[in-house]
């Protein structure tokens, strides 16, 4: 198969930022000491992937909606501040592996995040030389597998793959009707899949 590009999902392919989401989120529950709630690490691990709203459901589900949206506001706000210095965890020998990969094809990121997360990951870590375009739920309120479609579309793609980590990735790959990379180093468990890593470095070696 000969393709022309690669969609990357962020969280769990290409970095973590766990540990400084959860350290932001810390600084936003002290705000409010009648919840009564710590956001741990794997707490947070189990809502990579998801949209910011259903975050907020799936750790606040007691929350009536509106609070919960005012939590997730202030969370994305420092949260995106302490990643925009700090960066998060790249995945061993990712810039070398991007910089080889982009003298041969075109590269994008699709995530569920919130509108300038990806930018926080482009700038603390001067990646985005690297990548033509990026989207995210943030920006078009869409799940993955539609705003794939918009990339697709939006750059005339021929024929892409989507490199991700969760049954969420796979099944945006699916909607959008192109072959699923699994990244089986990240957080999620995928069982269906057309082409699977165990380390970022290895989608050097899959002869696409």
């Amino acid at each position: 198969m000969k393709i022309d590009s690669f969609i990357f999902d962020l969280d769990g392919t290409l970095w973590s930022s766990i540990e400084g989401i959860c350290a932001a989120w810390a600084t936003v529950l002290s705000k409010y000491p009648k919840l009564e709630k710590v956001v741990t690490p794997t707490e947070m691990e189990k809502c990579m992937g998801l949209q910011m709203n259903e975050i907020g459901k799936k750790l606040f589900p007691d929350l009536d909606e509106n609070f919960q949206a005012k939590l997730m506001k202030e969370f994305c706000e420092t949260e995106q501040g302490y990643l925009e210095q700090h960066g998060g965890k790249l995945f061993p020998k990712l810039e070398e592996t991007l910089e080889k990969l982009s003298k041969k094809y075109r590269l994008f990121i699709v995530s569920n995040c919130q509108d300038g997360y990806i930018q926080c990951f482009f700038k603390a870590h001067k990646l985005d030389k690297y990548f033509t375009d990026f989207e995210c739920s943030g920006v078009t309120g869409l799940p993955k597998g539609e705003n794939n479609k918009i990339i697709i579309q939006r750059n005339n793609l021929k024929s892409p793959v989507y490199v991700g980590d969760t049954i969420m990735d796979a099944d945006s790959a699916r909607v959008a009707e192109i072959p699923f990379v699994y990244a089986r180093y990240g957080f999620g468990n995928v069982e269906e899949y057309d082409y699977v890593i165990d380390s970022f470095e290895e989608i050097l070696t899959l002869g696409l």
